[in-house]
């Protein structure tokens, strides 16, 4: 945030001056946001290629026995590996900052997961999650996992949730800056067939509004209200009836800002960490 305020600095006398009162706060808040947008895809282009191949998977550390110090111990649940889901024409390099917050607090496995970028249904994607997630927890021997999804990553995730049975496995979303009621950004894009699932009124948008009794999973959305991508803002809000949703607004950053920006780091430790307490206080046993 001090790169941006030093970048800006000549030009917020000038915006003063020229600008309605009223509008001043917002439009300094757009052009700090565009700045840091404009960084961050400019790290993000020289980290891509680190993301193109699929990340190395590391061996299940051995959990040691509860009674090697001669005292017995209640069984404390651990918590479930974290899941990174990219978004749209992107790979696992951008959640580099992320990656290392979350394993770095929690202590939790944390796996990047890359959808290939000739990627053109929603559906097909969520299936090959659901594999992805089945063997992450064969090799790691938890039952369910958490998933974190950026943009349409999120969007692919809650397909899985809510249309192929991923309840059973996803104990909690995290999406950041997704479309869940479909965004009208960029109306030249439709000619890829994914964009136009990401539309209002697609088929799978309204896959998603169909009703969901029962649903385990817990969704945590963030959404800005300057992401340039999300049109309205509001559409990266989980609006269900049969959901458990909480959704978090965001101020003053934008669509890329969102995977990268530490304070949402904190927000999503804070909303894992928030329901594997609530497991701890139900005696270890995941509540339904």
């Amino acid at each position: 945030m001090k790169v941006t305020e030093v970048l800006l600095e000549p030009f917020l006398p000038l915006c003063r001056r020229f600008l309605p009162s009223r509008l001043t706060g917002l439009s300094l808040a757009l052009l700090k946001s565009t700045a840091l947008e404009a960084a961050i895809l400019a790290g993000h282009l020289l980290l891509y290629p680190t993301g193109l191949t699929p990340e190395r998977r590391p061996a299940v550390p051995s959990v040691p026995s509860p009674e090697l110090d001669g005292t017995a111990r209640l069984p404390v649940p651990a918590a479930p590996p974290v899941v990174l889901l990219h978004g749209f024409i992107d790979n696992r390099s951008v959640f580099v900052l992320l990656r290392r917050a979350l394993a770095q607090h929690g202590g939790q496995r944390v796996e990047s997961l890359n959808y290939s970028p000739l990627t053109c249904d929603i559906r097909t994607a969520a299936e090959l999650l659901g594999r992805h997630i089945e063997e992450i927890c064969e090799r790691t021997g938890s039952g369910r996992v958490d998933i974190v999804g950026h943009s349409l990553g999120g969007l692919i995730a809650r397909y899985y949730v809510q249309c192929l049975g991923g309840d059973l496995r996803v104990r909690t979303l995290v999406t950041l800056g997704t479309p869940h009621s479909g965004t009208r950004v960029a109306p030249l894009a439709d000619a890829h067939p994914i964009v136009r699932q990401m539309r209002p009124g697609s088929e799978v948008v309204e896959e998603l509004t169909r009703p969901a009794p029962g649903c385990r999973t817990r969704f945590v959305s963030f959404w800005s209200d300057l992401d340039s991508l999300m049109e309205p803002v509001e559409t990266a809000r989980v609006d269900h009836p049969d959901l458990m949703a909480t959704n978090v607004r965001v101020t003053g950053i934008g669509h890329l800002a969102l995977p990268v920006h530490p304070v949402i780091a904190t927000g999503i430790r804070q909303a894992l960490d928030e329901t594997h307490a609530e497991e701890r206080t139900a005696g270890g046993l995941t509540v339904a």
